[in-house]
């Protein structure tokens, strides 16, 4: 029987001695040489999307071994259409081969039949897109649409991390809405959603996107979802601090993952002539950070 999704990420993060979830977003006008090329609309879309998988490869083993998950945005490999996909396909399998879990940030959300072949698509090989051990799902077509996905998310022993409150600056506008806000609803459903997934770990499968760049509000989160691991976007680039994302961890420093793309991707652009260097040196200085400001932090 596959150990729940819950558990494993427990498991990884207490491994690695981080939380951190690296993401791996190929910005096609960021890519450092060798890969940018891939920004050429006049090359072959084959060799584009090899560059942008390639750097996504490179850049797992550069951070393989001090990183517990990675989280591949499907957008920028879609983009380059079905030889995106197969890229995207190639760096899940590659992440998943150095030990890493592998978080699709896909946001998908649909009702029904339509629901269930997309959590079909990441969670099972032959699909086509490639497996994922958890994706970002859309809740906001209403709560039965997330069933489908819960149920192949078990099935694969995966997970998910549902949208409930998001980093961008106009997320208030609708999640914020009402008494209580649409968001606390949404929390509720992860709650509820999550009650049959727990783990010898005490966590859920079904996990939370909550904003980093909502420092105020995330011990509410901590506190509607207390089963669930709550991933935060923003960090880094979006201007968030390891001090703002501690609402979101329990006591003993767990129930949270903290995701940077750009920040460790792209640090190469703040100076220096190696990018692996300088990713390698930007992750360091995130563990350090964090390792600093969490609860049962050094």
């Amino acid at each position: 029987m596959t150990t729940p999704f819950g558990d494993r990420l427990a498991a990884a993060i207490s491994k690695k001695g981080t939380p951190i979830l690296l993401g791996l977003d190929p910005h096609l006008d960021l890519l450092p040489s060798p890969f940018d090329g891939a920004a050429d609309a006049h090359r072959d879309v084959n060799e584009r999307a090899e560059l942008i998988g390639d750097f996504c490869c490179q850049l797992v083993d550069v951070c393989a071994d001090r990183v517990p998950a990675v989280k591949p945005q499907s957008a920028f490999f879609e983009q380059l259409g079905s030889a995106g996909v197969a890229a995207f396909e190639r760096v899940c399998d590659h992440a998943r081969a150095a030990g890493l879990l592998v978080v699709g940030d896909v946001k998908r959300g649909d009702i029904a039949s339509t629901a269930d072949a997309y959590a079909r698509a990441f969670f099972d090989p032959p699909m086509g897109i490639g497996a994922c051990d958890a994706i970002t799902v859309s809740p906001y077509l209403g709560a039965d649409t997330l069933e489908p996905f819960a149920k192949a998310a078990k099935t694969a022993g995966g997970g998910l991390f549902v949208l409930v409150r998001t980093s961008n600056p106009g997320s208030g506008a609708w999640q914020g809405h009402g008494a209580p806000p649409v968001s606390e609803l949404v929390a509720a459903g992860v709650h509820a959603l999550g009650a049959d997934t727990l783990g010898a770990s005490g966590y859920s499968s079904i996990g939370a996107v909550c904003g980093a760049t909502h420092p105020d509000q995330l011990t509410t989160w901590r506190q509607l979802m207390p089963h669930a691991f709550l991933l935060l976007p923003g960090y880094g680039a979006q201007g968030a601090t390891a001090k703002d994302v501690s609402g979101a961890f329990r006591p003993d420093g767990t129930g949270a993952i903290v995701a940077s793309s750009r920040g460790i991707a792209f640090a190469y652009r703040t100076g220096h002539t190696d990018w692996k260097t300088a990713a390698s040196e930007a992750l360091d200085h995130m563990r350090s950070d964090l390792a600093g400001a969490l609860p049962g932090g050094a």
